[in-house]
């Protein structure tokens, strides 16, 4: 009876510092990311941009994805929310796998009775880009000053910094 109460409250206390250990680490990731949000927030709004970029902070390499759309072509936030994804993802795989693009231009002339010509010019432009970019997380988003939503994700990079 002993060892049986004895071995129950040794498990307790495992399970206990488990959960304990679990909750400071979600505590110190969230505090990470938020820091890392606002971080990426202010350089967007100093200077805006959009694509893909590597950015470096004191001790991690990220490659962040920013894709701006305007909310109000779209019905509703989950469809917004999808867009911004699948472009994030698009503009990441093009980064890491490179893309073809091909182009060909069309000019057509008509000749009017009056003897002037019409010129039309048509240029198509296509590019594929095949690939697949593993853990690009949404890290924030927001409303910039010309009231376009603002989609911020991220991947960690495995680059060390501390070597330069």
């Amino acid at each position: 009876m002993v060892k049986t109460i004895t071995y129950l409250f040794s498990l307790l206390c495992l399970m206990a510092l488990t959960l304990l250990s679990n909750n400071a680490s979600a505590q110190s990731f969230n505090s990470e990311n938020k820091e890392l949000a606002s971080f990426l927030t202010r350089m967007y709004n100093n200077e805006p941009f959009e694509g893909v970029r590597v950015v470096t902070d004191y001790d991690n390499t990220y490659l962040l994805s920013v894709i701006t759309l305007d909310a109000s072509k779209y019905p509703n936030q989950s469809v917004l929310n999808r867009v911004a994804g699948v472009k994030a993802m698009s503009e990441a795989s093009r980064y890491f796998n490179g893309s073809n693009i091909t182009s060909d231009m069309i000019i057509s002339t008509t000749e009017k009775s009056n003897g002037e010509n019409d010129i039309t010019i048509i240029e198509n432009i296509r590019e594929n880009s095949n690939g697949y970019v593993k853990q690009l997380q949404q890290l924030s988003n927001f409303q910039d000053g010309n009231g376009r939503q603002v989609f911020l994700y991220y991947k960690k990079l495995e680059i060390d910094v501390s070597a330069d």
